[in-house]
């Protein structure tokens, strides 16, 4: 069973459009840098394909609106205006939850935004805590061109994908991102703990300048 096509490029990269999906535009917009902005709308895009892909319907199978939600604020952890005193991902999900629970959003649907932001650099565990965390954690991972399932490449023809970085293009994604998390991680020791994502990131720039997250960006399917 397959889900939508998303033949037409408006379709393709339209936003939700809603009122919670333009405050979530306009939070992380001003502090995030255009690549890790962008990276992040490309996640959203990239997970609504897959979710097509597994026959998945949003308002049946998930909520737009918060697999909107999560994937937009997956990094919220790196804006610079943060207080960047716990790993990225638990920062980035504590400030998406109480930012939605700000606007009304019940509560288990902001725990639901939470873990998924919270797990997403978590193999094993994310596919395990539901559709949203599953979807995120996809579309972030295709971001990078390597996706969990290696068949969700084929999600996204070659037209999509240049019709989807014509609209947020990479600007070098996985440098500045990178960079954006060491930053964080290098500002106290409770960021960086051994064996997660911000600490190996860390360890790596700064043993050997470049990380294996960059390298294999680079020969990903979209080159950075």
């Amino acid at each position: 069973m397959t889900g939508p096509t998303y033949e037409a490029t408006a379709d393709l990269i339209t936003l939700p459009g809603t009122p919670l999906a333009d405050a979530v535009v306009n939070l992380i917009r001003p502090v995030e840098t255009p690549s890790v902005f962008n990276h992040s709308i490309r996640s959203y895009l990239f997970a609504r394909l897959v979710a097509g892909r597994l026959g998945l319907a949003a308002g049946h199978d998930y909520q737009d609106d918060l697999l909107f939600a999560a994937c937009a604020m997956h990094d919220l952890g790196v804006a610079s205006d943060g207080p960047h005193n716990q790993r990225f991902e638990v920062e980035g999900a504590d400030r998406a939850a109480s930012f939605l629970s700000d606007r009304g959003i019940p509560a288990a649907d902001a725990d639901q935004v939470w873990q998924a932001i919270a797990l997403h650099t978590s193999p094993g565990i994310a596919e395990r805590r539901g559709t949203l965390c599953v979807l995120v954690r996809e579309g972030v991972a295709l971001d990078f061109g390597n996706p969990l399932d290696a068949n969700h490449l084929d999600a996204v023809t070659d037209e999509q994908a240049d019709a989807l970085h014509a609209a947020y293009p990479r600007l070098d994604m996985s440098r500045s991102l990178t960079d954006a998390i060491v930053e964080q991680a290098a500002k106290d020791p409770k960021n960086a703990p051994r064996h997660t994502v911000p600490g190996e990131l860390l360890r790596e720039r700064m043993t050997f300048g470049r990380t294996r997250l960059e390298h294999t960006c680079r020969s990903s399917r979209w080159g950075n």
